[in-house]
């Protein structure tokens, strides 16, 4: 019998990456998502990593970047941040799957006896559990299309199960199922001309595991011309139009905006029997006109933090701070701060001109003091800060030192013999051997104070806010933080734990002890960074006007 495909059926797209890493296959299957959401089809995105990690949860920054913390408590890769921000959904733990998740639970079965005496193998136990997790996004909802982006590059070792998996799937779902490739075509400037040698080398790998690509990506310096699209065509055995130029552009965000042009998702569409229909971008857009917009002020924001020469460890922050300047008018100048340089030389030199201050989330004792100096740079010279997690640590360290004259006061974490440890380990936390996914750990609501900055930027009086942390605001210095005019303007409901304290005697200064930032869309970004940038456009006396659209 010959298959056919069902238009209701669920299509599923696999993106994986050749020559290089780091090329964007996140980025391409998040811009992908976004040409079809906006046609009106339900998208889910997924990320398979081959680390044996069983999640990066416990990885250093240097290493992995930012972890992005999902509603329901997953430490994730920084692609989820990626996917939420372009499709606009939340994720959950099932969209985000490690080697060592699946070879966990392959053991766990094995120990069971599940697997009634077979002997386990890669295949097909192993790849079974991988097919498996391609669904699980099905189990609690309906999607027309899920993209699933394999991490690595093809040809690395750790990637094969992964590989091997999508292989038998797409055979067993030929109508439902197609395969993007991404790939690096470099330009020789020597020579002024691309090669495609890399991709065409890439390919021969993918096909010799038995996978065919539909459609090349292929990420340039520049647009390649029609004469090479053909040549990767001939060689490569794709059609003509399934080669895209993923040209290099200013922001991630045009990205979907240049594979729309390269007609990306009409051959998708077409490939897996989808209607095309007209699509809705025009927020998009108008975001995109923003952000490129040449007429507009920037706004200088130093962030403080101690991974300052890799931005990637702060990748939510940063982009929510675009968000919040575009939503504004105008655009974001970021002056990293190195907060062991404030330690040595001060807070002056590196902070003086700056109209905001942003101390985001971390560990570690390193670059601690310099910290609490930016904070106490902010406070007295009357700058809007904007306190993230640790950042909220920080405020109230440098508050009970400086205001309230505790001498010494610090966190348990970096002092625990504090005389006044107004920072202290939440309940049960302190005596926690294994460190991954043992914090508190996702969505959780937080009570909202009326006539506080708080209630300003949110308009709620209660909202959820994602949550990564051990420690939390000592309660036994509450009465004294407020006598000297502290406001603690956001409380977990049952008033034990401080969420959000803020400075009503200064212009703008609000720290939170969760995670806004994995919350911030373009178009719509995130309240707290909304009225921050409002803040901050005052401060350097930029006149205040709002992106409409994003109301």
């Amino acid at each position: 019998m010959t298959a056919q495909s069902n238009s209701k059926q669920t299509k599923f797209i696999f993106v994986t990456g050749g020559v290089v890493s780091s090329l964007g296959k996140g980025i391409a299957a998040a811009s992908l998502g976004v040409l079809l959401k906006s046609q009106g089809y339900s998208v889910c995105m997924q990320k398979f990593d081959p680390y044996l990690n069983l999640d990066p949860g416990t990885m250093s920054p240097y290493q992995h970047g930012e972890v992005f913390v999902t509603e329901d408590g997953c430490e994730t890769d920084l692609d989820l941040g990626h996917y939420e921000r372009f499709i606009d959904e939340n994720l959950t733990r099932v969209n985000n799957v490690t080697s060592g998740m699946v070879f966990s639970e392959v053991l766990a079965k094995e120990r069971r006896g599940d697997y009634l005496g077979n002997t386990v193998q890669i295949i097909p136990h192993v790849t079974n559990e991988i097919k498996g997790r391609f669904r699980a996004p099905l189990e609690k909802q309906h999607y027309d299309v899920i993209i699933t982006e394999v991490g690595g590059t093809v040809g690395d070792i750790e990637s094969l199960p992964f590989l091997e998996a999508i292989r038998q799937f797409e055979f067993k779902n030929k109508l439902d199922a197609m395969h993007i490739h991404l790939t690096l075509v470099p330009y020789l400037t020597t020579s002024g001309e691309f090669k495609t040698k890399p991709t065409q080398h890439s390919v021969k790998e993918l096909r010799s595991i038995g996978i065919q690509p539909d459609v090349i990506i292929c990420r340039s310096p520049m647009a390649i011309s029609t004469e090479i699209k053909e040549k990767i065509s001939l060689f490569c055995d794709v059609d003509r139009d399934s080669v895209v130029s993923a040209m290099d552009v200013e922001s991630i965000y045009d990205v979907p905006l240049v594979l729309e042009n390269e007609k990306l998702d009409d051959v998708v569409c077409r490939r897996l029997g989808l209607e095309k229909k007209a699509k809705e971008l025009t927020r998009w857009k108008e975001f995109v006109r923003i952000l490129h917009d040449p007429t507009l002020a920037s706004v200088k924001v130093a962030i403080v933090g101690k991974y300052v020469e890799l931005s990637d460890c702060y990748l939510s922050v940063v982009e929510s701070l675009k968000h919040a300047a575009a939503d504004n008018l105008c655009h974001l100048d970021v002056v990293w701060v190195n907060a062991q340089d404030l330690e040595t030389q001060g807070a002056e030199k590196y902070l003086s001109g700056v109209s905001g201050i942003l101390i985001p989330g971390g560990f570690g004792e390193r670059g601690i003091e310099g910290k609490i100096l930016a904070a106490e740079f902010a406070r007295e010279k009357d700058i809007p800060y904007l306190g993230l997690c640790l950042g909220m640590h920080i405020a109230a360290i440098e508050f009970a030192r400086n205001v309230l004259n505790m001498s010494g006061a610090n966190s348990a974490e970096f002092a625990p013999d504090s005389a006044y440890p107004v920072i202290h380990f939440m309940d049960g936390q302190d005596n926690i051997k294994e460190k991954g996914g043992t914090m508190r750990l996702g969505s959780y609501p937080c009570d909202i104070e009326p006539n506080s900055r708080l209630y300003e930027a949110y308009g709620e009086s209660q909202v959820e806010e994602r949550h990564r942390h051990r420690l939390e605001f000592n309660n036994s210095y509450r009465e004294d933080f407020e006598s000297a005019g502290v406001v603690f303007s956001g409380l977990s409901p049952d008033k034990s734990l401080v969420e959000v304290m803020e400075l009503s005697d200064r212009k703008w200064y609000v720290a939170c002890q969760y995670h806004p930032e994995f919350k911030s869309r373009p178009a719509k970004s995130h309240p707290l960074f909304r009225q921050f940038i409002a803040a901050v456009k005052e401060q350097a006396g930029v006149q205040q006007v709002l992106f409409s659209a994003s109301k």
